[in-house]
């Protein structure tokens, strides 16, 4: 089984993924973070991954054919609804263009992907440009398969206190902004359940 997590991150979405499926058949994950000091916390938590420091965004396009399962988790700053209201609404910052990777990646996996494949962001500020396939908590996922979020784990909130929030201890990491590695951070009991439920493991 070849995965492919692509805006990596610490890797929340990845922390309770197993490496072996109940077959008995190994789980070979590549992993795409364009940080490099991020990208080395994730190698770090996670050795026996393939770590690609680069542009997700491209990585996909080039090698979205090699894979069994691919999980997308892109920016979700320009679309975040807390960004909107906190940050531009209220003036503390200049008004900015969407970025449209997120529609560019749903519409290609969409339209040319063969293998099962997830993306998520948040519940964007505006009305979505395509509705999402099913909602968890305060995130919307895009996928070609189905799931039911009814028993899914709850999705919580970020708490910017912990310097171990989901088990990441990101003291000394060298990464400048932990709060945001924490936020971007998926919910591991999230990224879990729906892999099991996309793969049918569960």
């Amino acid at each position: 089984m070849k995965i492919l997590n692509l805006y990596a991150g610490i890797g929340g979405n990845r922390k309770l993924w197993p490496d072996v499926l109940p077959n008995g058949e190994p789980v070979k994950i590549t992993a795409v973070e364009l940080a490099p000091a991020i990208a080395a916390v994730y190698q770090k938590f996670f050795p026996h991954d393939t770590v690609i420091v680069g542009d997700a965004h491209e990585y996909l396009l080039w090698h979205y054919k090699e894979f069994d399962f691919i999980w997308v988790s892109p920016p979700c700053q320009s679309h975040s609804r807390l960004n909107y209201f906190l940050n531009i609404k209220s003036g503390k910052k200049e008004p900015a263009y969407v970025d449209m990777t997120l529609w560019q990646e749903i519409l290609f996996l969409k339209t040319y992907a063969r293998c099962l494949w997830v993306i998520e962001n948040v519940r964007p500020y505006y009305k979505p440009l395509m509705e999402p396939d099913f909602v968890i908590g305060r995130h919307y996922y895009w996928s070609n398969k189905f799931i039911f979020s009814t028993g899914a784990p709850k999705d919580f909130n970020i708490d910017n206190t912990s310097l171990n929030r989901h088990g990441f201890d990101l003291r000394g990491s060298g990464i400048k902004n932990q709060k945001a590695a924490y936020r971007n951070c998926v919910t591991p009991e999230i990224g879990k359940y729906i892999f099991d439920n996309i793969l049918g493991l569960s």
